[in-house]
């Protein structure tokens, strides 16, 4: 990779899926699946949305950049779709960590170089 920022990120990036891991893995379900109301979110749900965020949110953002810059905003991101996807937390917790894996993978194989990392995307409300 071209930057020690970037190095940096990954560096941070990769740890994630232990960090849940480590947290979560193992503990009582009423303690995973619990909120803190109405429009609040389970641990349970976080991972899902994390899984959800690996799919379809930051590695097409990085191809958006990379081939259109700023001329072709972001896809919009669906924070709330179904993100129970009917899976034990056990489970969520090792998509997570394949999901991420694959991504940092892809990101490694591009081989960034410093012009690239200093393209910038759009976002579809907030603009550059």
């Amino acid at each position: 990779m071209a930057s020690d920022f970037l190095d940096e990120c990954v560096s941070v990036l990769e740890r994630m899926p232990m960090t849940l891991d480590a947290l979560l893995r193992g503990l009582p379900e009423p303690w995973t699946a619990a909120t803190e109301g109405p429009g609040t979110w389970s641990p349970h749900t976080v991972v899902g949305h994390l899984i959800h965020a690996e799919r379809v949110d930051w590695m097409p953002r990085v191809e958006i950049i990379l081939t259109h810059g700023p001329d072709r905003p972001f896809e919009p991101f669906d924070r709330l779709p179904n993100l129970d996807l009917g899976k034990s937390l056990p489970m969520l917790l090792d998509e997570f960590r394949a999901c991420r894996t694959q991504n940092l993978a892809r990101l490694q194989a591009l081989n960034l170089s410093p012009g690239q990392l200093l393209l910038q995307g759009s976002h579809p409300a907030l603009g550059l």
